[in-house]
């Protein structure tokens, strides 16, 4: 719910696209916030614009009223949105929230930008309650979140979109955004020299593959990052004209109903003329043919540009944007992805290698090993849930999957990102508090925390200490260049937070076997400890990301 301060005067930012009319939100904070909300950043990707990079937002003198968030890009959502959504292919919009400005404030403020998640094919600006992260801060920064085209709109790869020139229009999107922050976030009182990208998932993934696209001699428009459930290396990240996307790509047309032998300059023409809901009919319809293999359609390639080459290439190179990094997994990073009926042992086998059709048999039967089969009296993965709900291998292929997906490249991260001397210093999570019975601790379930969301605070007191702590570690992240232990919050006991190293592999686990919310205990809010857990499973993926990134 959003409400408006009475007595309070409308915040207006003036800009060169315009005078930006904002309001004033109270809800359950300490203090108020200023909200601009819903204003463009680019001219609409409309028209003539589809399939198009996107345009710089032309000057005027209008006043935009921006009380609400703009419309989603189009895109189905896997889980219920926090507010409705109106969906719309006009959907390049930014929102800012800050601490109320006093006359006479000039001091510049620390900027976080958040970058959503959704797979590239879902997704919005409004996912994160920013304003909640702001209002509860014990030191002031200025926000901003915004929309980017995903699915085919944003990420439509083949041979003919590299010649049309408009490979990774999502990534373009999210370029333009930052480039408008670095002209125009000091209006908004924001420091465009002092920028956090943080980033969720599919968020985390294009703000790990900026990293590699700029480096130390060529520096991006912001100063350090925030990985959430995602890296550069997870899952694929295949060359554009790959054989599986130029086969999305036809199915798309197929599905659009637009002829496959045209030239590229044809192909797009034809495409821009088609009704929206034509296009979007033809982005679901292959996205959902290839989900239930995990061979997901629409998704950053390797372009020549903003992903030169295969991003564990660039790693290894040392050739990127050294600065620092606080990232992190939750212990069931595939629990929202993976079939709960799996019961039979041979279905561990067959999803492995339909995920993986490039992993040679001894790799297979290597997983065997790694996450050996419960219904052979292995331990390791018996699963006490089992029941009508749950099957026998949903444990083992949940934690095989999630490793490989997301554990092990984000671990990864840290390993490579610590292994040059002198690098900044990075930061590494473990969340593993229990939301629900059978998904755990899931992707994802870390945004409803690190804002000091009402909704989550409120459950009980250890809910809300583990997201007071959660929230003023990346706030102090944010105010204090990369430090989160300056900002100590109200909860002054939690342990000093120190970096991932090689010879001192720290991470801190964070709700450590808070179980509260399925029936169990509390656990323990915070705790700093080596990494140990699963070496052996993440080392295998590590070994083999060449392969699995193709």
């Amino acid at each position: 719910m959003t409400s408006t301060q009475e007595g309070l005067p409308r915040p207006c930012v003036a800009l060169p696209q315009g005078k930006i009319e904002g309001f004033v939100q109270t809800d359950h904070f300490p203090q108020p916030v200023e909200c601009f909300l819903g204003f463009p950043y680019a001219e609409p990707p409309v028209g003539d614009l589809r399939f198009r990079p996107p345009v710089k937002v032309k000057p005027s003198n209008i006043t935009i009223e921006a009380v609400a968030y703009g419309k989603a890009a189009p895109g189905k959502p896997l889980i219920p949105p926090r507010i409705p959504l109106v969906y719309s292919e006009d959907c390049l919009t930014a929102n800012v929230i800050r601490p109320i400005r006093r006359p006479g404030d000039t001091q510049l403020l620390p900027v976080a930008v958040y970058i959503h998640g959704g797979a590239f094919n879902r997704g919005h600006s409004s996912s994160q309650n920013t304003a909640s992260m702001v209002a509860w801060s014990e030191e002031p920064f200025v926000a901003v979140s915004f929309n980017y085209r995903i699915g085919a709109l944003g990420f439509l790869a083949s041979s003919k979109a590299a010649e049309e020139g408009i490979l990774n229009l999502g990534m373009q999107d999210q370029r333009l955004l930052l480039d408008w922050i670095q002209e125009n976030i000091y209006h908004f009182g924001g420091d465009k020299h002092n920028v956090t990208l943080i980033g969720l998932s599919a968020g985390a993934i294009t703000i790990g593959h900026f990293m590699l696209h700029y480096s130390d001699r060529n520096p991006g428009p912001f100063h350090r990052v925030i990985l959430e459930s995602g890296s550069p290396t997870t899952r694929d990240c295949r060359a554009y004209n790959a054989e599986i996307n130029e086969k999305y790509f036809n199915e798309f047309l197929g599905r659009a109903g637009c002829p496959q032998d045209l030239p590229a300059t044809d192909t797009f023409k034809f495409l821009r003329a088609l009704p929206l809901s034509t296009i979007i009919d033809a982005q679901e319809a292959v996205f959902t043919k290839y989900k239930p293999t995990m061979q997901w359609a629409f998704r950053p390639v390797i372009d020549g540009d903003l992903i030169p080459r295969p991003p564990i290439e660039s790693w290894k190179s040392g050739q990127y944007y050294k600065v620092p990094i606080m990232t992190g997994y939750c212990t069931n990073e595939g629990s929202l992805y993976v079939d709960r009926q799996l019961s039979k042992s041979s279905q561990f086998t067959d999803f492995m290698r339909t995920l993986l059709p490039g992993l040679p048999k001894e790799d297979i039967d290597r997983l065997n090993e790694l996450y050996p089969d419960p219904s052979l009296g292995y331990p390791d993965y018996e699963d006490k849930r089992v029941g009508n709900d749950i099957g026998t291998q949903y444990k083992r292929t949940e934690a095989a999957y999630g490793q490989f997906a997301l554990i092990a490249p984000i671990r990864q991260t840290a390993h490579l990102a610590s292994s040059i001397p002198g690098s900044p210093p990075v930061y590494l999570w473990h969340w593993d508090v229990f939301t629900t019975l059978y998904g755990g601790a899931a992707h994802g379930d870390t945004a409803r925390y690190e804002t000091f969301d009402h909704a989550t605070t409120s459950l009980s007191p250890a809910q809300k200490e583990v997201s007071g702590m959660f929230h003023a570690y990346m706030i102090s992240f944010i105010c204090h260049k990369g430090d989160p232990n300056k900002i100590q919050g109200a909860w002054r006991h939690r342990p000093i937070w120190q970096p991932y190293t090689h010879d001192q592999p720290f991470k801190m686990i964070l709700g450590k076997g808070n179980r509260e919310l399925i029936g169990g205990p509390a656990g323990t809010p915070a705790e700093l400890t080596y990494e140990t857990e699963a070496l052996e499973q993440c080392k295998f993926w590590w070994d083999r990301t060449e392969i699995t990134q193709r």
